[in-house]
């Protein structure tokens, strides 16, 4: 018994159930591959994929994808393969060097005369036996025949279409091949509806890879955007953070590297690494509601103008009124008039002394805070009686044992973690960045505990987080341009990272990462003041940056 196929064949019955059965099976391997398209985020993995099923439905010998520039009016190259010339291009194989296929010809009219071109601007299937005998333009195809002793024949090329019927590509299938006699054959019509399902679900895939891309392109724009918007807040902490992100990425490249010890089960690849350089961009997204004027105290008068001044005009009082003093009993005939309360009563070298107090420092001895209470029992005359050469609060600030903050100022900065941990906590990250808000939220909780905003101690931190934390104090340390001080040397930002180690503040062994992977030398060159570039000693070895 008989029986016929589309093409007026004859075939056996037994040939036919073995026909029904095949197309069963590749009707049930399209659904699946529907749901494996769907699934794979890898872009480039994600082309392959459609190519090499196009290529099993068919049998065809060859395949290339094509994905549509509509700006430019072009159709890229992306995918190149040919299986009897071994030719494997685009995806994970060589590169593709072929020019792309433009969709209009240099007088702005379209390109109809390209097969590929044509299916793009037509959005129509093109199904061709034999490529030499065709209307299109196929000049290239024949050239290339020529030179590889290859013979291009039977073509099937269909569009791509997204959810908005747009054409987002073009699929082209070369040499159908029989399977049972390997002679190059008319592509059928049951591959063709095959073929077109396979291409409906690879557009549908590829339109929502691009949108997932999309999606996370735009949300890391908008954190980088935010995260430039705070450091822009105040000039002494502009590119703070972007190069702590720097720094957090550096490390966690260089824990993936490590092949041995703590860190040789650790990567950091992929959306782990995705996660932390987010968090590194918004940890610090909680200084927006930090007073600028609190970031910005470069000095310890300073609140939204340096207090020195209104002591400046009290010396100048002062140095009036023992002027006129002088003048008086000289008048009088009465002689110098004397100092009292051991106080140092020079109007210039107290005005030098506090200049210097004022512009913070490392450390304040007890003997000049000592000093500046003496001073604040003097005196000056005005319209109002007497006045005190320093207020209460001007004495509170300029006693400030480190730096130019007070403790309730300290507080405030420090503040910006919680704020930063409530803020995050709010958006909703995708499950793969579920941890963002939490890693950025520990940057400043320290081994021992003593950290804050949760004092969290040890393992409770995890390695994000103190990567992040490296990461924060290293930028800090080597700033030049902090309100309060100079950059630090090289030598000395090392030695301050050595005592925090020590102190169990930060995780020595991703300090000595810092170092054996050479970073701390590449970011001294690239990000250091001439002067701050100097050798330095860590773990008892002597580094040349």
């Amino acid at each position: 018994m008989t029986a016929r196929t589309s093409g007026h064949e004859t075939m056996t019955l037994e040939e036919a159930l073995l026909l029904i059965d095949e197309q069963q099976r590749q009707l049930e391997r399209l659904a699946e591959i529907g749901t494996a398209l769907s699934a794979e985020k890898d872009h480039d993995r994600l082309l392959e994929m459609i190519v090499t099923e196009a290529q099993r439905y068919t049998n065809a010998d060859g395949c290339t994808l094509y994905i549509h520039d509509p700006d430019a009016g072009l159709l890229h190259f992306k995918i190149l393969r040919n299986t009897s010339l071994g030719i494997k291009q685009g995806g994970g194989g060589d590169p593709i060097d072929w020019p792309p296929v433009r969709l209009r010809n240099p007088d702005g009219s379209e390109n109809h005369a390209n097969v590929s071109a044509h299916c793009a601007l037509a959005g129509e299937i093109v199904r061709i036996a034999d490529v030499y005998a065709a209307d299109f333009d196929f000049s290239g195809t024949r050239r290339f025949d020529a030179a590889s002793g290859y013979r291009s024949k039977s073509m099937l090329v269909l569009p791509m279409r997204d959810h908005q019927d747009e054409i987002i590509g073009v699929i082209q299938l070369l040499n159908a091949t029989d399977r049972r006699t390997g002679e190059v054959v008319d592509f059928p019509d049951h591959a063709v509806a095959l073929v077109a399902g396979l291409a409906s679900q690879a557009a549908i895939a590829m339109t929502n890879n691009r949108l997932i891309q999309d999606l996370e392109t735009l949300l890391e724009a908008i954190v980088k955007m935010v995260a430039t918007a705070i450091d822009e807040k105040s000039p002494y902490t502009a590119g703070h953070v972007q190069r702590v992100a720097e720094v957090a990425e550096a490390l966690a490249r260089a824990v993936d590297e490590c092949g041995e010890g703590r860190f040789a089960g650790e990567r950091f690849a992929g959306e782990r690494l995705q996660e932390l350089r987010m968090a590194a961009w918004l940890h610090d997204v909680g200084k927006i509601v930090t007073p600028a004027h609190v970031i910005d105290k470069a000095t310890k008068l300073e609140t939204v103008f340096d207090r020195l001044e209104l002591v400046r005009l009290r010396l100048e009082l002062l140095r009036k009124d023992q002027e006129i003093a002088v003048l008086r009993r000289r008048l009088d005939g009465k002689g110098e008039p004397e100092t009292g309360g051991g106080v140092e009563c020079d109007p210039g070298e107290l005005e030098a002394f506090l200049a210097k107090v004022n512009e913070g420092g490392e450390f304040l001895p007890d003997e000049q805070v000592a000093r500046i209470e003496q001073l604040a029992r003097m005196t000056i005359a005005t319209s109002r009686g007497p006045e005190p050469l320093l207020t209460t609060d001007e004495v509170k600030n300029l006693s400030i044992r480190r730096g130019t903050l007070t403790p309730e100022e300290r507080e405030i900065i420090n503040n910006h973690v919680k704020v930063t941990e409530r803020m995050l906590a709010r958006l909703p990250f995708p499950r793969k960045l579920a941890d963002v808000g939490k890693i950025a939220a520990m940057h400043h909780e320290k081994l021992d505990g003593s950290g804050y905003p949760h004092g969290l101690t040890g393992e409770e931190i995890p390695l994000a987080a103190r990567i992040l934390a490296v990461a924060d104090v290293f930028e800090a340390l080597t700033a030049a341009d902090r309100p309060y001080k100079p950059g630090k040397k090289l030598s000395e930002v090392m030695r301050i990272l050595g005592f925090m180690v020590k102190d169990n503040h930060l995780d020595g062994d991703l300090c000595d990462l810092l170092v054996a992977s050479g970073f701390v030398g590449r970011y001294a060159r690239k990000y250091l003041a001439e002067r701050q570039i100097d050798a330095f000693e860590w773990r008892g070895r002597r580094y040349e940056p």
